[in-house]
């Protein structure tokens, strides 16, 4: 246990560097912003480009594997859906609080993390829990907010987030990653150096952004955060372990993996989200922080208990 808290340690330095930079207005908001912009758009997609071209393409899509994740986490979505409207939140209150609940920081923290603790064998079902993350609760959140404000769910309202999806950078390395390995196509010297040298500054870059970017949150509404972030740190990955282990029979070492990335801390994007809609924002924000700082206690747990066996 203690070994492998001490390898994940200096990720969690590095967050605690960006929050001590942005506390002390040293890494000013805006700053935080260009950052986090550089890695999501050039770092994290040279590094998810260069991981994604480099698997298995044939191997790779594993239907239970899809289906434990999807299992464990509606449980969790509908579990934090129906505490919020026991609590008599309204529909577009009540979606948040359950996508906050199991959307995870596969993006920024799981894909370096993860990567480096748990091997390179590690990488395609990081990408198979980032893409439905992105894709299927991403969309679910998004319709039933605006089903939610406008009645009715509307072909006007599925044509921009189609077009989002489409434009997300993660999605696009990704599927073009994926596209060059199945057309196996090599991966020239210089191109592969380059995608190396890029995809580098992604795991210093987005740990020092989430931290920057919690120095600006404060704790507010904690009751609902912490019952939030009791849900994504404790309930999320254990029951996709229960899914992917009991229901499924997931392949023993990418079930491990999928616990992991659901052991993650509130996606930061999930306050994105709920800014753009002026949706539960300041308890998403107290979400994310105290996730990210029990992280630190619970992540190494869950990573020890998988490497163990």
């Amino acid at each position: 246990m203690l070994e492998i808290f001490l390898k994940t340690l200096p990720f969690f330095l590095l967050i605690g560097t960006g929050w001590l930079a942005g506390w002390t207005r040293f890494f000013p908001e805006q700053a935080t912003g260009w950052l986090t912009k550089f890695v999501f758009y050039f770092a994290l997609s040279a590094m998810l480009f260069r991981f994604a071209a480099s698997v298995d393409v044939e191997s790779l899509f594993d239907p239970a594997f899809v289906l434990a994740y999807l299992c464990g986490s509606l449980a969790v979505w509908a579990l934090a859906l129906g505490v919020a409207f026991w609590r008599r939140l309204p529909l577009a209150e009540a979606a948040m609080e359950a996508h906050t609940a199991m959307i995870g920081n596969t993006g920024f923290l799981g894909v370096p993390m993860l990567a480096v603790l748990l091997g390179e064998q590690a990488i395609g079902p990081i990408l198979m829990v980032l893409t439905i993350d992105l894709v299927v609760f991403s969309t679910l959140v998004t319709l039933l907010i605006t089903g939610a404000r406008q009645g009715r769910i509307t072909v006007a309202a599925i044509r921009p987030l189609a077009r989002g999806i489409a434009a997300n950078p993660m999605i696009v390395s990704m599927v073009a990653g994926l596209l060059w390995a199945r057309l196996h196509l090599p991966m020239p010297a210089p191109l592969d150096e380059f995608l190396a040298l890029l995809g580098a500054a992604a795991t210093p870059g987005a740990l020092f952004a989430i931290g920057a970017s919690l120095a600006g949150k404060s704790a507010e509404r904690l009751g609902p955060a912490i019952w939030l972030s009791s849900a994504k740190l404790i309930l999320h990955p254990l029951a996709v372990a229960i899914a992917a282990l009991f229901l499924f029979s997931v392949e023993p070492f990418a079930a491990g993996v999928m616990i992991a990335a659901a052991s993650l801390p509130v996606a930061g994007n999930v306050y994105i989200l709920a800014q753009h809609f002026g949706v539960a924002a300041h308890r998403v924000s107290t979400a994310i922080l105290i996730s990210t700082a029990a992280s630190i206690a619970t992540l190494p747990a869950v990573i020890h208990w998988i490497t163990k066996g």
